[in-house]
C-alpha cells in the first residue's frame, strides 16, 4: 500500500465530516496507487410504540361468605393463559395494533368483532400478516402493545 495522499488523517477527517453532514453511508476514493473507502451504519429506525389504554378497574363488591364476588367480570376469575376466549401469535415476529403508524386500531377494548375480522398484524420475515379474530364477540383485554415482538404462542388479547 502506498501512503499517498488518500492516506492523510486530515483527509480522512474530512471525508468522515462528509458522511457526518449528508445522508451519504459510504464514501470510496481510488487513486493510481491507492484506495479508501470510509462507511457508517445508521442506527435502526426506533418505532415508538401506540399509547396504551389504561387496564379498566373493577371493584368485586362484598360478598357474602362461600358466595361468587358480585361485579367482577368473568375474565377475571380466569387467568389469561387459560381463558377461553384467548388469541394466542400463530407465529414469531413484531405485533401491530393498527395498519400503520398514526393510523387507528384494527380493535379497540370494547370493541364487537366478528369471526375472522383482522384483529392486527404480525411482521415476520419482512412479511404483515393478518390476524384474524376466531370467533364473534368483544374485546376485553389486549395483552401487547403496538411494535412488541412476541413469540409462538405469546397471548395476544381475549374476545369474550
Amino acid at each position: 500500500m502506498s501512503g499517498g495522499l488518500l492516506f492523510d488523517p486530515a483527509t480522512i477527517r474530512a471525508l468522515a465530516e462528509i458522511l457526518r453532514d449528508t445522508e451519504l453511508t459510504e464514501i470510496e476514493l481510488v487513486d493510481k496507487e491507492s484506495r479508501i473507502r470510509l462507511a457508517r451504519q445508521l442506527p435502526a429506525p426506533v418505532i415508538a410504540p401506540a399509547a396504551a389504554l389504561p387496564p379498566m378497574a373493577w371493584a368485586p363488591a362484598p360478598a357474602a361468605p362461600g358466595a361468587a364476588p358480585i361485579g367482577v367480570p368473568p375474565a377475571a376469575q380466569v387467568p389469561d393463559d387459560e381463558h377461553p376466549g384467548l388469541v394466542t401469535s400463530p407465529m414469531v415476529g413484531v405485533a401491530y395494533l393498527s395498519p400503520e403508524p398514526g393510523q387507528a386500531a384494527y380493535v379497540s377494548l370494547g370493541a364487537r368483532v366478528e369471526q375472522g375480522q383482522t384483529v392486527l398484524l404480525i411482521e415476520a420475515m419482512k412479511t404483515f400478516n393478518q390476524i384474524k379474530a376466531p370467533r364473534a364477540g368483544t374485546v376485553t383485554r389486549i395483552l401487547i402493545e403496538s411494535g412488541a415482538p412476541v413469540e409462538y404462542g405469546a397471548p395476544l388479547l381475549i374476545i369474550e
